[in-house]
């Protein structure tokens, strides 16, 4: 006897429906499994025949072959176990073969007929919505994540003898429902704010800019200037998550095995914080059986690498793309997969290989040549990418006791809050655009034309910082942003001059040692580009 019931595999992010076929004929008994299935699956077999005996039902002692169709794509994971064991007990005749007409199963089985949980519930709901299928019968671990999608009825069991309950109508399982709006952000009381930063307004600032614009940023300073407090703080200055952006980001989260139980939905913009001895593979994603990567883990929220020079270069090369083009692309001999990969970068590193150059308070031990060597561990198309690199000097002690009166991190959410509701306006009939730091070529000079003034300021500028094409582009998006945050309609030379500051490293060249060391000047300070007097990089 045949019968056939729905189940999925992943592919990248995504679920692929693949239909499970069971047959039964006479003959020595036996166990085949055919349609590319890999290791997991293999196994399988051993883990359905103690579940099926385990949980009170009878093992057929026929020649069992399973099929999972289409055969062209490779079936991964342990999910198969309940789908392979469901489909012999209706081939079996022990639950009606009927009930399995539109039913999507997936299920890891443990050898007693208990259900675990598997990776991807939210992707394989998405999948069974698309098909139009009449259910979903998943672990119940794994049902609130599933049910977030509002596509098909979504049931959740505990072991196999619960889900041939239901099946045979014995049992209904209960109907599992959930409300995306009722795992909305979160209240920001969070164990980390801005208030708790003393001084460094200028970093401050920046990332204000850096989270209005979703902006990349580079913070250069000693050890102890507050660099890693600063990064870590930023996602509380960051709007909350919508729907659509807590949705895809939970399904990359859901994939690599990394979503919390009782979180059926993310409801704060991820940080992640790679260690620097990270692979490329860790970085971007990979691996025989390709998972996301830290870039991907990140989006919609932010990536920081801290010690960046310390990261081996080959690594950092690889994150152009996702820099550029807000996803990854994963080419293999079998198969290519693109994972999404928006986020914000905040970098930082130390000014030399002992981090006192440019200090008031220390000596720097390194010579030119040896912080020529360290910084110029980044490349100059890795550098371009960043659209905000500024110094941050170290505190003096007078400003570390006492009550520290600096504005919390939600009156500065406030303000970037109001900058990204005028940029979803600009661009709401733009898809793919939410923020100026998305802006394509395309777009750019349309929304970001400086006045005449700002103009002829931006190409003194370019003639004299020697700027790429793409960092020109960037200052202008920056520029593009600090006008939203002050509320105009026009970018302005200010606007432009402020936006000019922020390239740090492009005013600073990497064979010059000594004033890279020394880090961008504030405003104010000889030679600062904002200097009273002189225009941004002008003489």
């Amino acid at each position: 006897m045949l019968a056939r019931i729905h189940s999925a595999t992943l592919v990248g992010i995504d679920a692929v429906l693949v239909q499970v076929e069971a047959d039964l004929a006479n003959g020595l008994p036996g166990f085949a499994t055919v349609g590319l299935p890999q290791g997991a699956v293999k196994e399988g077999r051993e883990r359905v025949h103690a579940a099926i005996t385990n949980a009170g039902f009878t093992a057929p002692l026929k020649r069992i072959t399973v099929n999972l169709a289409p055969a062209d794509i490779k079936k991964e994971g342990s999910g198969f176990d309940l789908p392979i064991a469901v489909a012999i007990l209706a081939a079996s005749s022990q639950v009606p073969a009927a009930a399995l007409e539109g039913m999507l199963c997936v299920g890891e089985l443990g050898l007693e007929g208990d259900l675990r949980p598997i990776r991807g519930a939210i992707s394989i709901a998405i999948a069974a919505r698309q098909a139009g299928l009449a259910g979903v019968i998943l672990p119940l671990a794994n049902a609130a994540e599933a049910a977030v999608v509002q596509g098909p009825p979504v049931f959740g069991a505990t072991t196999l003898a619960a889900v041939a309950g239901h099946l045979r109508g014995a049992a209904p399982l209960p109907r599992i429902t959930a409300d995306p709006a009722a795992f909305g952000d979160e209240p920001l009381l969070e164990l980390v704010d801005f208030a708790e930063v003393r001084g460094q307004p200028a970093a401050k600032r920046a990332l204000e800019i850096a989270a209005a614009g979703a902006h990349n940023v580079l913070l250069i300073g000693p050890p102890g200037a507050g660099k890693t407090m600063l990064a870590r703080r930023l996602p509380t200055i960051l709007p909350a998550l919508t729907l659509e952006e807590a949705l895809e980001a939970t399904r990359i989260h859901s994939v690599a095995g990394l979503l919390g139980s009782g979180r059926p939905l993310l409801s704060r913009r991820p940080f992640r914080a790679p260690h620097h001895t990270i692979s490329d593979a860790g970085l971007i994603g990979g691996g025989s059986t390709p998972r996301p990567g830290e870039v991907s883990l990140a989006h919609g929220g932010v990536l920081f690498l801290d010690e960046l020079p310390e990261f081996r270069r080959h690594v950092l090369e690889v994150l152009r793309q996702p820099l550029e083009d807000g996803v990854v692309t994963l080419s293999r001999a079998a198969i290519s997969l693109t994972y999404p990969a928006r986020f914000t970068l905040v970098a930082a590193l130390n000014p030399c290989p002992c981090g006192q150059a440019g200090s008031p308070n220390a000596t720097c031990r390194c010579d030119a040549l040896t912080i020529e060597r360290y910084l110029a561990r980044l490349s100059g198309p890795l550098l371009d990418r960043i659209d905000i690199q500024l110094r941050v000097p170290a505190v003096a002690p007078a400003m570390l006791a006492g009550e520290s009166g600096e504005e919390p991190s939600g009156a500065v959410r406030a303000r970037v809050e109001a900058a990204r509701e005028r940029q979803r306006r600009r661009y709401a009939a733009e898809p793919g655009i939410h923020a100026n730091a998305h802006l394509g070529p395309r777009s750019l000079w349309r929304h970001c034309r400086p006045s005449p003034e700002a103009e002829a300021l931006l190409r003194q500028a370019l003639a004299q910082l020697g700027l790429s094409a793409r960092a020109y582009h960037r200052v202008l998006k920056v520029a593009r942003t600090i006008a939203d945050l002050a509320g105009a309609e026009e970018v302005g030379s200010g606007h432009i001059a402020e936006a000019i500051q922020y390239r740090t490293l492009d005013r600073s060249a990497l064979g010059q040692a000594a004033r890279v060391a020394a880090g961008p000047l504030a405003p104010g300070d000889p030679g600062s580009p904002l200097t009273p007097g002189r225009r941004a990089g002008v003489r």
